[in-house]
């Protein structure tokens, strides 16, 4: 068990991401860095009936200025909310366990959230009394320079990282919705696990990490 792993701000965050979350006892997650484009802070992929699919929460315009990501405001000029949820009940509502999970999380594609990170925490919180986790989670009160050390696993959870990299994870593989029409998809949004094997996803979380 880790006593705390600094992890970056996602929305739905990767199978990868959540295999550490459910080996620390604690997670400080980065809110003081710059918002950028194309990584998990406001994008996440899901399976679809023609493969992987990509959802990504549209932000304020931000291209000019650099904002944090606590500061980074969703932007609803597009109905996004409908897209992404009739898109995930689209992939999942034939999984096994997603009428068992779904009205926890349909709440966050009604509401309209003003900051990126109050959707995101939202939702990380729904995941994490989904697996029946209670540990602490911290904010950073500043921005913290990305550190090479074990604790830091923000360069891991990336989009452009490969978790086959990791020395520390292994990819288990688990039955998906389409796997009669697509070999598996690794690192999907820890939804795809989670309606897909229900309970027995914080076991397959927990064993993802080789420990030593």
């Amino acid at each position: 068990m880790f006593q705390n792993k600094t992890i970056p701000l996602t929305y739905l965050g990767p199978i990868h991401l959540f295999a550490y979350v459910v080996n620390s006892s604690k997670v400080t997650i980065e809110q003081h860095a710059n918002y950028q484009r194309k990584t998990y802070s406001n994008r996440c992929s899901i399976t679809g009936a023609n493969g992987p699919l990509s959802l990504a929460v549209p932000v304020v315009n931000v291209k000019n200025e650099k904002v944090s990501l606590k500061n980074t405001q969703i932007s609803y000029d597009t109905d996004w909310q409908k897209q992404h949820w009739r898109s995930i009940v689209s992939a999942y509502n034939s999984s096994p366990f997603f009428e068992y999970y779904a009205d926890d999380f349909a709440p966050f594609y009604e509401k309209q959230y003003k900051y990126l990170i109050d959707f995101n925490m939202g939702l990380f919180q729904v995941i994490l009394d989904e697996l029946e986790l209670d540990m602490e989670i911290k904010l950073t009160d500043e921005y913290l320079h990305l550190n090479d050390d074990n604790d830091d696993i923000r360069r891991l959870i990336h989009p452009k990282s490969k978790p086959e990299d990791d020395e520390m994870y292994q990819c288990l593989e688990y039955r998906q919705v389409f796997s009669e029409k697509y070999p598996f998809i690794p690192n999907l949004s820890v939804i795809d696990l989670l309606f897909s094997k229900g309970p027995e996803t914080y076991d397959i979380l927990k064993d993802s990490i080789l420990l030593k």
